[in-house]
């Protein structure tokens, strides 16, 4: 039996049409007050996002080929800039085989989100100096806050006066760093062979099962309590049903999230494939805490919700 041979023009191709989508994302969504300023937008958020993206993926790419794992160049996901705040749902690199040591399983599934954040902090931290401070009123909509969103915010910027935030969409590189977060914090949960199902494997090996499974099923609660949450408070504030269901639907994206997963791991299902070497060094015991911190961290309660 042989195996096909990948094609690298396709990766090469994926990442070019990304790189477009990436740069209208921004050219679309972005504030400009003029083609010209758009136009810059456009290509500073391609060039900060795909510079988070290139790097997270670099580092899973160059850790499994330290380790000769079979792994394929990543593959870059474009998403049209109409339906996508970003122009993309970040990449995947595909391996053959399983991995058949914990060290080199932490390895690579931790390369990836680290990488990806040693680019995305000092994008943030610059991004968050050009943002301006506004009052936010009672329309637009607000990103989702982290613990290190909301410590970035407060050092770059200070406190911030009752009802005022940040403009993030001012600055490129500030919502590229933030999406970078995001990408971070959704590769990070411990589920299947998700980048923290292969951190949180190498740390606890069969434990990895029944929590892939737990947090699978809090995807769908967690989503219907912030939905109830928001939903409810638009209804004690006396707002209108069609307001009552539009605050409703942040939480709608973590089920939606979930129903995903569902059919990427239909056929794998949730579990994790067995190492061969069951030591963990303690380079990798630190490593592996060091990636649940910043899971943690991360961890934004909605992506997105308007402002009502």
């Amino acid at each position: 039996m042989t195996q096909k041979k990948r094609n690298p023009i396709v990766n090469l191709g994926l990442f070019l049409v990304t790189v477009t989508t990436v740069f209208f994302a921004g050219y679309l969504h972005l504030s400009g007050d003029n083609p010209a300023e758009r136009i810059e937008n456009g290509f500073a958020f391609a060039a900060s996002l795909m510079a988070v993206l290139v790097a997270h993926e670099a580092g899973h790419y160059l850790m499994a080929r330290k380790h000769r794992v079979d792994a394929s160049l990543p593959y870059f996901i474009p998403i049209p800039p109409v339906v996508s705040l970003f122009g993309t749902m970040g990449a995947v690199i595909v391996m053959r085989g399983r991995i058949r040591s914990r060290n080199a399983l932490m390895d690579v599934g931790a390369a990836g989100p680290l990488a990806g954040m040693i680019v995305a902090i000092p994008l943030l931290f610059i991004g968050l100096a050009r943002c301006p401070v506004i009052e936010t009123g009672s329309a637009g909509y607000m990103e989702g806050q982290s613990l290190l969103y909301l410590l970035a915010k407060h050092v770059v910027i200070g406190p911030l006066p009752d009802n005022h935030d940040i403009l993030i969409n001012k600055s490129a590189m500030a919502f590229a760093g933030w999406f970078g977060m995001l990408i971070t914090m959704l590769n990070m949960f411990p589920i299947g062979q998700l980048d923290g199902g292969h951190i949180f494997y190498a740390l606890f090996g069969d434990l990895h099962s029944r929590v892939s499974i737990m947090f699978h099923r809090l995807l769908f609660l967690f989503g219907a309590a912030v939905s109830g949450y928001y939903g409810w408070d638009a209804y004690h504030r006396g707002l209108p049903t069609e307001q009552i269901v539009e605050a409703s639907v942040p939480g709608f994206s973590w089920i939606f999230l979930g129903t995903i997963m569902l059919l990427v791991f239909k056929k794998r299902g949730f579990q994790h494939p067995p190492t061969d070497d069951m030591h963990l060094s303690t380079r990798g015991k630190v490593m592996g805490i060091i990636c649940l911190v910043l899971f943690v961290i991360t961890f934004m309660p909605t992506v997105m919700r308007p402002i009502l």
